[in-house]
């Protein structure tokens, strides 16, 4: 079994970096997600007793002071760490730029949707999932397109 400090990559593309006793997690490590998030933790025989989530972008999650996205605050990460930008400039996402969404795709958080093959890939255009009817609803619903429907009015010639 493993033992001492070391790396150990996950088929799920994670990465774990630090301590290990028995094949376990145990002591000090890090799981490094594909998505450049990271789970920062004190383990106890595979379980994780401290732990401190950070999101690729840095922002840190805090359980009990959490304040992004809360429902009084709508801003994103960004605009709270760098302001808001002038007026007539919009920020569809935390990213700025946004991606570019491939055409008659969806940006679902963390890829994009197919609605022609209700497939999810990542950003690097890897297969996440096959989307089932309640998350293909909501991505219809919910999710920014790629495309933009114009509702002005315009006369009839």
């Amino acid at each position: 079994r493993m033992e001492g400090y070391g790396y150990y990559s996950l088929p799920t593309g994670a990465e774990y970096r630090g301590s290990l006793w028995d094949g376990m997690f145990h002591g000090k490590g890090e799981l490094l997600l594909p998505a450049g998030n990271g789970y920062r933790a004190l383990w106890d025989r595979g379980v994780a007793t401290q732990s401190k989530y950070t999101f690729a972008d840095g922002l840190e999650y805090d359980e009990e002071k959490w304040r992004y996205c809360d429902g009084y605050d709508r801003r994103f990460y960004t605009e709270i760490r760098s302001g808001f930008k002038p007026p007539g400039i919009p920020q569809l996402t935390n990213l700025d730029p946004p991606k570019i969404i491939p055409e008659g795709c969806y940006d679902c958080g963390d890829g994009f949707y197919d609605p022609k093959t209700r497939v999810v890939v990542d950003y690097k255009r890897k297969f996440l999932r096959n989307a089932d009817d309640e998350e293909h609803e909501w991505i219809l619903g919910t999710c920014r397109k790629a495309w933009v429907i114009t509702t002005e009015h315009k006369p009839k010639p």
